[in-house]
């Protein structure tokens, strides 16, 4: 039984303080660098926290595969992925929590419901979702009883005062965001109000935190990502969080304060590993046009500017996303393909895929490099799966 976050005296340490004052200054220098074009770059980043969440909780799903399946639903071609279709609601799941929730005036327990429901609606159990549990669930052991469990949350009866409780706290502006942003993935985890989905949903908090209290209005910094690269630490600190003893007990302070310490360091890491991202899509954009050389105002040139977040199309994309007519989408596909911007993939005549295979190149080799503290999978072994680097990929 967690204490009510308003329990909290948060006294934080010198180095701690110093700590938040360094996260929410580098989080501040990547919100204001010009991105050069690169408005893609907020939902590419979205969808990499998005996996990397999914990620820690046994989700494996690469990014082509990924957008593969998305470009064969989106295009009415049945695809039965549906470890693919899970991940695929944790990126909607996020995509909501940071468009409605972070942007609600006052966040209720409503909005996390919807977060929760929007992410089961693609898993295996679509009717949990919205739902608070009404029965006792825990983490490890077995199936049958909480005996040997690692944890064992509260019981059903005291959910409702508890969300009641981190609602109310998400809802405060008196405290610096980011430890607000960690207090309140930490505390939701701890609650695990839900049977299944607390991992994601409560990692999809930390966004709605980070946005509401202007750390992060544009883009996503991937926490997840420098989570799951220190995922035994991780689970560690969240543990430390959970004391036995009083609120303002030297324990209670102690756990808190590891739980941050941990916290602020991830989200300082997920920034410094955005901003170089960052720059090997513009690199890689400008590449692009060296390459192509579109007319200005073409659909080729529309184009080229939607492929990092949409590196999967078909010819329906296309026109979708250039607003040009069918011959002139048609044209900007032959154009783009001759310059080796993208590539057919797939054998469906109807609906042929078309595919930017560079943008997952540099989301592996984002993702290997995120995975080790060096950022150089040359000189350090990752710490989590990461995908291999290929010279090709097959159809």
């Amino acid at each position: 039984m967690p204490d009510l976050l308003s329990a909290h005296a948060l006294d934080l340490t010198a180095e701690l303080a110093a700590d938040v004052a360094d996260t929410e200054r580098e989080l501040a220098a990547f919100e204001g660098a010009p991105d050069q074009g690169l408005e893609q770059l907020a939902r590419f980043l979205l969808r990499a926290e998005a996996v990397a969440s999914s990620k820690i909780e046994g989700l494996q799903v690469n990014s082509r595969r990924l957008a593969r399946h998305e470009a064969r639903i989106a295009a009415g071609i049945p695809d039965r992925d549906a470890t693919a279709e899970a991940v695929l609601g944790n990126v909607l799941a996020m995509q909501h929590a940071v468009d409605q929730v972070a942007t609600a005036e006052t966040v209720e327990l409503q909005h996390l419901l919807d977060i929760h429901a929007a992410l089961m609606e693609h898993s295996d159990q679509p009717d949990i979702g919205g739902h608070v549990r009404t029965t006792q669930n825990w983490i490890g052991g077995n199936d049958f009883n909480p005996c040997q469990a690692v944890f064992v949350p509260p019981p059903p009866e005291y959910l409702a005062g508890l969300l009641e409780d981190l609602c109310r706290f998400i809802n405060r502006d008196d405290l610096p965001g980011t430890v607000q942003a960690g207090l309140v993935h930490a505390q939701f985890e701890t609650i695990h109000p839900f049977a299944d989905g607390n991992g994601r949903t409560g990692r999809a908090l930390i966004q709605v935190v980070l946005k509401r209290r202007g750390l992060a209005r544009n883009f996503v910094p991937p926490v997840s990502l420098a989570l799951a690269t220190r995922a035994s630490a991780y689970v560690d600190a969240l543990t430390r969080f959970r004391y036995v003893g009083d609120a303002d007990h030297d324990e209670a302070l102690s756990g808190i304060r590891d739980w941050l310490d941990l916290f602020l360091s991830a989200v300082r890491r997920a920034t410094a590993d955005a901003a170089n991202l960052q720059k090997l899509l513009e690199q890689m954009q400008e590449d692009w046009r060296t390459a192509a050389r579109p007319r200005s105002g073409s659909a080729a040139a529309r184009l080229l500017s939607e492929l990092i977040a949409n590196p999967v199309v078909t010819s329906d994309d296309v026109i979708r996303l250039t607003q040009a007519s069918r011959s002139a989408a048609f044209a900007a596909i032959d154009s783009l393909s001759a310059a080796g911007v993208i590539r057919p993939v797939g054998d469906q005549h109807r609906y042929r895929m078309f595919e930017a295979s560079r943008v997952f190149d540099v989301l592996t080799d984002y993702e290997r490099a995120t995975a080790t503290e060096s950022g150089d999978t040359r000189d350090e072994r990752p710490r989590r799966a990461v995908p291999y680097r290929r010279n090709s990929e097959p159809t």
